[in-house]
């Protein structure tokens, strides 16, 4: 059973490897990271540890048994009881329900370890799946997302309540 597990040093190798293997899937639904990103990624990897350190992001990674990573599941920006949250989920977990699961229990975390309140995700038109995870996760659309913020293209902001209760999951839905 994957676990969802908070972000360290350690997940390092796991987690290039995971982004290296899953660089065209994501391509084809969000922006590509670029060249950049791989070639200077333990800077960056460093860079965000310190985020999470300072408290400004929490970031996790869905582990498989095995130790590879299946997901990246953060919170940006978190300020004032609110945070953006941030996802991506291998090819290979991607169509089970897997990310669904996953942003609900990332909601409960947010708002029993991080205190906070709501929660907001953008995600581009085109990314139907994503659209189905946030509204099956009790995201709602609140309104356009700014192309910035969703790598060039159209999008929507969606935003959860975490005081409500999330919407119930069933077999089927996954």
């Amino acid at each position: 059973m994957p676990e969802l597990e908070r972000l360290r040093a350690g997940h390092a190798p796991a987690v290039l490897a995971f982004e290296l293997a899953n660089r065209a899937y994501f391509a084809a639904s969000i922006s590509d990271r670029g060249d950049d990103y791989f070639d200077r990624f333990t800077e960056r990897f460093d860079a965000l540890l310190a985020e999470q350190e300072a408290g400004v992001c929490a970031f996790h990674v869905l582990v498989a048994e095995d130790g590879a990573v299946l997901g990246r599941f953060n919170l940006f920006d978190i300020e004032d009881g609110t945070a953006v949250l941030g996802y991506r989920l291998a090819q290979q977990a991607a169509g089970r329900g897997v990310a669904t699961a996953t942003v609900q229990q990332l909601c409960r975390l947010a708002a029993a370890q991080h205190g906070l309140r709501t929660l907001r995700a953008a995600t581009t038109h085109q990314n139907v799946a994503s659209q189905r995870v946030l509204a099956k996760a009790g995201f709602v659309p609140i309104g356009p997302a700014d192309p910035a913020d969703v790598g060039g293209k159209p999008g929507t902001w969606y935003e959860r309540d975490l005081a409500l209760e999330p919407p119930n999951v069933t077999t089927r839905d996954r």
